[in-house]
């Protein structure tokens, strides 16, 4: 073969070459397993009761009327303390506001932690594919605090008034649970109606944490009500690495 011919092939095959990457750039990125996100949730939650021994936080509340949410009819901030083993206890810090809202509101919200975080309980409102459905939405993307999410469908397979029927957002680079939102699968209440909720994660430690929590709902007593939670200062202790 002379010179000019080797040249030749050799512009052909970088030409094709090139035609090549350009059909593999042009290819759409590759869409999440669902799978494997699924596997990554069940693993995730059993990891965090695994090695979470205990932790403690302070949990701001705040009630809402109407649609005034500027000024709260009650607020309460409570110590929170969670023990592996016999669930969590409060310790009230503060209150104010209405009496009467404290008493119908927040204090039922504390007892109801209480009894979800019981050992044999507290199993059953984990965000694994043995308590809810779970189906990935394609192409439904969203940005949270920064971060890329895509999203599953969930709904309970037992209905209860913690349980969400609605979106989970989990980090699109890690799979951990970022945001849920949707509605309570069951009514808190005979007097209310349909429950909105939403509640925010980070990650501590390299534990799914909640950071913020909004419900919303109407009754027959109060109107339309929103209550407000925010989760500060966490202290996590951690199993000793064996």
């Amino acid at each position: 073969m002379n010179t000019f011919s080797r040249w030749g092939a050799a512009r052909s095959l970088l030409a094709a070459s090139s035609l090549a990457l350009l059909a593999i750039a042009s290819l759409p990125a590759q869409q999440p397993d669902e799978a494997s996100i699924i596997r990554h949730l069940d693993a995730a939650a059993q990891a965090r009761y695994d090695n979470v021994m205990g932790f403690s936080l302070t949990e701001s509340y705040a009630v809402y009327r109407g649609n005034d949410e500027t000024h709260p009819v009650a607020e309460m901030k409570v110590k929170t303390t969670y023990k592996k083993g016999s669930g969590k206890s409060y310790v009230i810090l503060s209150q104010s506001g209405s009496g009467f809202i404290q008493r119908i509101a927040l204090l039922p919200l504390l007892d109801n932690e209480k009894n979800v975080n019981i050992p044999g309980n507290v199993e059953k409102s984990w965000f694994t594919s043995t308590n809810f459905t779970m189906k990935l939405k394609p192409g439904v993307t969203q940005k949270i605090d920064g971060r890329d999410c895509i999203a599953l469908a969930v709904v309970p397979k037992i209905k209860a008034s913690n349980m969400i029927d609605g979106t989970l957002w989990v980090d699109a680079h890690d799979n951990s649970i970022v945001e849920i939102e949707g509605i309570a699968s069951k009514s808190p209440s005979i007097f209310a109606g349909t429950t909105h909720m939403m509640r925010t994660y980070t990650n501590i430690s390299g534990y799914t944490m909640a950071t913020h929590a909004r419900a919303v709902t109407s009754n027959a007593l109060l109107g339309r009500t929103v209550v407000t939670i925010d989760y500060l200062d966490y202290q996590l202790q951690l199993a000793q690495a064996k």
